[in-house]
């Protein structure tokens, strides 16, 4: 039996992952991490059915001196989550990270921590199956074709641009093929702003407006032709849930750090 806390359990993925887990015979969900709800049981704050006691707390050092799990499930805020993470692993700890925010330094940091105490992380920054596969289509795309830019929708709450599906995005694009650059940015006559923010060698744009959840756009371009590949969110957290379950099922499988929910999947 698999035992999990989640971090974020009251928000609007954790939610709907923490009641995935209760009903999921081969986990327990034995924890919450909630600031908002310190001290109230889960049941109660979601309106569950279920009977099982899932207390919340305020922090992760709270949480782990009065409930046993193996798993950390991190979907909370990028100012919070990099400690949540660390404190864990030092715990010997599991963690599956859906927190956006983090960058390519912090992860190396984890995957450093995460080796030390012979432990695992994986981070994705999106564990919608369609992703994962624009993704995977994406880095077919800049093997042949070495023009490109990624668009990142949000809503106009999300704090953090790129979003974690973009900054994990433009990681892995970046291994395969450094992008043309036709006019360097520096060089750009007008505002150079307006040509996006360079990520790992790769232009970024960044919308935050009403009507969007998380949204993707890579724009692959050739002389006469184009290719566009683009995944949408809608309101479910259905997509991610299915995802995390994936990743509960197959964090044992690996030590270190993965990045991507395709890392533990077969294509």
């Amino acid at each position: 039996m698999k035992k999990v806390l989640v971090a974020g359990a009251t928000g609007w993925a954790g939610s709907e992952i923490s009641k995935a887990i209760l009903e999921n015979s081969e986990m327990t969900l034995t924890g919450g991490l909630s600031r908002a709800h310190n001290g109230k049981n889960l049941k109660e704050v979601l309106s569950l059915k279920n009977n099982q006691t899932v207390p919340l707390f305020d922090t992760i050092e709270n949480a782990m001196e009065h409930v046993d799990f193996d798993i950390l499930i991190e979907f909370t805020k990028p100012q919070i989550a990099k400690h949540n993470i660390i404190s864990a692993l030092k715990k010997g700890k599991k963690v599956i990270v859906g927190t956006s925010g983090l960058s390519d330094e912090d992860y190396e940091e984890i995957e450093k921590i995460a080796l030390e105490n012979n432990t695992s992380v994986l981070a994705a920054g999106n564990f919608a199956i369609t992703m994962v596969l624009l993704q995977k289509f994406a880095e077919m795309a800049a093997q042949y074709i070495p023009n490109y830019e990624i668009i990142d929708y949000a809503d106009e709450q999300k704090i953090d641009a790129p979003s974690g599906t973009v900054a994990e995005l433009a990681f892995r694009l970046s291994k395969v093929q450094q992008p043309n650059i036709a006019v360097p940015i520096e060089e750009t006559i007008g505002n150079k702003a307006t040509r996006g923010a360079t990520i790992n060698g790769i232009q970024v744009h960044s919308v935050r407006l009403p009507g969007h959840i998380i949204s993707v756009e890579t724009i692959f371009g050739l002389k006469g032709e184009k290719l566009i590949l683009r995944h949408d969110s809608t309101e479910s957290a259905e997509p991610y849930v299915k995802g995390v379950l994936l990743a509960i099922q197959n964090i044992e499988t690996f030590k270190g750090l993965k990045r991507g929910l395709d890392t533990i999947m077969q294509f």
